[in-house]
């Protein structure tokens, strides 16, 4: 299943959208399948979920179930169950392989308003040319550094128009395009912001509005993410089933 986290609930944790979800797949009478043991679960496991912040147009998770179920009647019934903003845009009966290691990479936007779209050209042009660019951030076990630039594989800015949140009218609005491999530790977009002040001390004048395009399969020539549901898509055989009968829909 794709779905988009959208305006306020951008600022929902993981926890918060993983237990409104659950609570969506029984009220949609999704017959969802549950783990064995002492504390029984449903199966439903997330891929590469965005910080808490982010908005996106490209989450993704996969749903056991335990008897065959339509996609788009599971869509639709889904997607009326959950609140406004956590909206299920795609989905399909699950194919041969993981959902999770077709996600080899994010598009990412990042709208800074008041920025000066200049000094943002001159910032990328310098991370885009140097060799490493090592940033910290703080983790459950404390500071680390790594290399945010390994990992971009585009970096691109452009002033857009249209409105943001935090835009006055008549405001310029500096729009960062990246994609960005998966790597271990993930490098975010705030990974990048932090490397731009590094190598040039740029950094937008109000906190920026961050969304996620997309995920998928890299194709490591163009740059361009492929759909993750494409291989599901072409099996013509329908879902594999797993243990005990169960199916999955991802």
């Amino acid at each position: 299943m794709r779905y988009a986290k959208r305006g306020r609930l951008r600022f929902t944790s993981h926890r918060d959208i993983s237990r409104a979800v659950e609570r969506a797949v029984r009220r949609a009478g999704i017959p969802v399948a549950y783990s064995a043991g002492f504390s029984p679960h449903p199966k439903i496991s997330y891929a590469g979920a965005a910080p808490t912040g982010v908005a996106s147009e490209a989450e993704y998770l996969e749903i056991g179930v335990t008897t065959p179920c339509e996609p788009e009647r599971v869509r639709g019934d889904l997607d009326g169950s959950l609140p406004p903003g956590l909206d299920v845009l795609d989905v399909v009966e699950a194919g041969p392989g993981g959902l999770a290691e077709r996600l080899e990479a994010s598009e990412w936007e990042v709208r800074m308003p008041g920025a000066d779209p200049g000094l943002a050209g001159v910032a990328v042009e310098k991370f885009l040319s140097a060799g490493a660019v090592e940033v910290e951030r703080l983790t459950k076990k404390g500071p680390r550094r790594f290399d945010a630039r390994e990992a971009v594989l585009r970096l691109a800015v452009s002033e857009g128009t249209g409105r943001t949140a935090a835009q006055v009218p008549g405001q310029s609005c500096v729009i960062l395009r990246m994609v960005v491999r998966h790597m271990t530790p993930a490098v975010r977009p705030d990974d990048v912001l932090a490397g731009l002040r590094l190598v040039a001390d740029f950094a937008p004048p109000v906190p920026p509005e961050v969304t996620r395009l997309a995920q998928g399969p890299l194709d490591v020539g163009t740059g361009a993410l492929a759909d993750p549901f494409d291989l599901d898509r072409e099996t013509t055989r329908g879902g594999e089933a797993g243990p005990a009968g169960e199916h999955v829909a991802g």
